[in-house]
């Protein structure tokens, strides 16, 4: 079992970092961090931009943090045609910036930059797996 179950429609089955659905599927999210120049990536890279090594370790990412900034999207990629309208956000969770979808019932209205996020990894219909963000109450 690898990526073609994340999401709503996948278009690989196997990447070096299969494992980021395992720990979706047990409710945690993670990154990966280098190990040699400790740069973080969300999504979890097997190799590093920064300095081409490939000695990477999974980091669990804290499941509160800060909304940086968010969008409500009307139009949609191939698998999401259903689901719009939605709304787009980028949070920062210990420093790792996430982008991903605010879960549906929150509007706009519902958001400002600063406030406190959770992000929470949610199981489809279908058996997908992905995350979305939920303000905290």
């Amino acid at each position: 079992m690898g990526f073609e179950r994340f999401g709503r429609l996948s278009f690989t089955s196997q990447t070096k970092t299969n494992d980021f659905i395992d720990y979706l599927e047990k409710g945690d999210l993670y990154a990966t961090r280098c190990e040699p120049c400790g740069v973080t990536f969300f999504p979890p890279r097997a190799d590093c931009c920064s300095c081409l090594e490939n000695d990477l370790e999974w980091v669990k990412i804290n499941p509160k943090g800060k909304l940086i900034s968010f969008t409500r999207s009307y139009f949609a990629p191939t698998g999401f045609e259903e689901d719009v309208p939605y709304v787009l956000a980028v949070a920062e969770f210990n420093g790792t910036k996430v982008f991903g979808r605010v879960r549906k019932g929150f509007t706009e209205k519902d958001l400002s930059a600063g406030m406190e996020i959770t992000v929470k990894p949610i199981t489809y219909q279908d058996g997908q797996i992905s995350y979305e963000f939920e303000p905290v109450a």
